[in-house]
């Protein structure tokens, strides 16, 4: 379906910044979170909102690693749409511009924040909604 994905320009530079200052590894570890942070926030895109593809390059694999089942099925749950709808790379590469510039806007309002702090908070959140899910079933 897809072989690689470039986040926008002006993302390059921020994936970078974000990788040093949460120094969680390589830059593909950033963009997963972004992927995962946008699609929680619950904005739905046009395929047609995708920006340029000047920044940063990843293969597929170096990406998602053994996790793009988990990735697609999320986008494909996110957007009611099969696994082999044609625009999911343009999904993905919304999602992955998208949450690079949600974590650098909130980091800027919160400059003492460090990575492993602003991942244990959303991870608390996260448990969190699912428990009131489970809790209201």
């Amino acid at each position: 379906m897809f072989n690689q994905i470039k986040s926008s320009s002006a993302n390059k530079v921020l994936i970078t910044e974000l990788t040093r200052r949460f120094g969680l590894g390589a830059e593909n570890v950033i963009a997963r979170i972004a992927i995962a942070y946008s699609l929680h926030s619950g904005i739905k895109f046009s395929p047609l909102d995708v920006k340029d593809s000047g920044g940063k390059e990843y293969t597929k694999n170096v990406l998602f690693g053994n996790l793009y089942d988990s990735y697609l099925y999320a986008i494909c749950t996110a957007y009611g749409i099969p696994s082999n709808n044609r625009d999911i790379p343009r999904y993905f590469k919304i999602h992955m511009d998208h949450g690079i510039e949600l974590i650098h806007n909130e980091i800027s309002n919160n400059p003492n924040l460090i990575g492993f702090d602003f991942l244990f908070e959303k991870i608390k959140i996260g448990l969190f909604e699912i428990c009131s899910r489970t809790s209201n079933s």
